[in-house]
């Protein structure tokens, strides 16, 4: 007869073999448990051997996989996953995926969709306000007895009226631009083609974008296109009370020069929620009261997070029962 555990292990054999390459942030945050009576589940995390070994002893089983932007999906992790039909990732980002390869493959992937979009569009403008308004600087003025010490605190910009360039009008850009409607701002932007459904004006080149602009925020993804993207030419043109604020990825702006520049008094200001080699951050930023910081924290929501979660079970119902995906990305 059977043991108990042999008995288990012969239920999750019976199960769809889905390889987890890292804890899934979003269930455990929520603490929400992850569907062990549906899918079974391969951590790879929890091996005790590297991934490598792991994920070739069972490559013959795993027809999908579950990454975030932590765990790259390389094309050397393809191939050591010769039946591998499927991947999901956790986020609405791709750059950690080799897309080519999976079009070659015809590996159907699917994302985080418009899942975080108004988080994210929240927290852009929140940091665009905070650094317009100086709300952090003003709490380190009071909290370090500046405010008795010395007195009038600086002046800070009203949105009203500011024109603001947003760099890539997709689901998060579309967000933005509606709350910077609602404050007022002067809305243009700048995407790989232009919209004809939408009345913001277009700028194809993102210099004449920043001439046109007292503030950009970076909404786009990161492709080998967008790499440092946002160079010295583009702040210069920004000018020297032009602000970026950045929740797409780290490497579209060139960092080491966007921190020259603000130490050098050449650019105005900067919201960063992402950084160039995350979790490292320039020390130069910590003293500058004209930049605002969050830890890649945009998407990070409880309302969120349960709707994530209920995309990631259900893309994987969907896929094994043969039906179409209910994100899935168009390679």
């Amino acid at each position: 007869m059977a043991s108990p555990s042999q008995i288990s292990q012969q239920i999750g054999d019976a199960l769809p073999q889905v390889l987890l390459l890292r804890n899934l942030l979003p269930f455990s945050l929520i603490n929400k448990p992850l569907p062990d009576d549906r899918f079974h589940f391969l951590r790879a995390w929890e091996s005790s051997v590297p991934l490598d070994e792991f994920v070739l002893a069972n490559a013959q089983s795993v027809r999908a996989v579950v990454t975030s932007g932590g765990a790259p999906v390389t094309a050397d992790l393809l191939r050591m996953l010769p039946d591998l039909q499927f991947v999901l990732t956790t986020t609405a980002g791709l750059n950690h995926i080799d897309l080519d390869e999976c079009r070659r493959r015809g590996i159907a992937v699917a994302n985080a969709a418009g899942v975080f979009s108004e988080d994210v569009a929240e927290v852009a403008v929140c940091l665009l306000i905070d650094v317009w308004r100086r709300i952090s600087a003003g709490d380190r003025y009071i909290r370090a007895g500046r405010w008795v010490g010395i007195g009038a605190f600086p002046l800070g910009f009203k949105l009203r009226g500011k024109r603001v360039g947003i760099v890539g009008l997709g689901r998060i850009g579309m967000e933005v631009a509606k709350r910077l409607d609602a404050f007022g701002c002067i809305v243009s932007y700048n995407s790989r083609n232009q919209k004809t459904d939408i009345a913001y004006p277009f700028f194809p080149n993102l210099r004449d974008l920043a001439s046109n602009s007292d503030a950009l925020v970076i909404c786009c993804g990161l492709t080998d296109e967008t790499h440092h993207m946002i160079d010295k030419e583009v702040m210069m043109t920004l000018g020297k009370e032009g602000v970026i604020v950045n929740i797409g990825r780290g490497p579209i702006i060139d960092e080491k020069e966007m921190v020259e520049l603000l130490v050098k008094g050449e650019l105005g200001g900067a919201g960063l929620d992402v950084f160039e080699n995350e979790p490292d951050v320039p020390k130069e930023l910590m003293g500058l009261d004209n930049v605002v910081m969050t830890p890649h924290c945009g998407a990070l929501t409880r309302e969120s997070f349960l709707t994530l979660c209920e995309l990631v079970v259900g893309n994987l119902e969907a896929f094994f029962s043969n039906r179409p995906l209910l994100s899935q990305v168009q390679l």
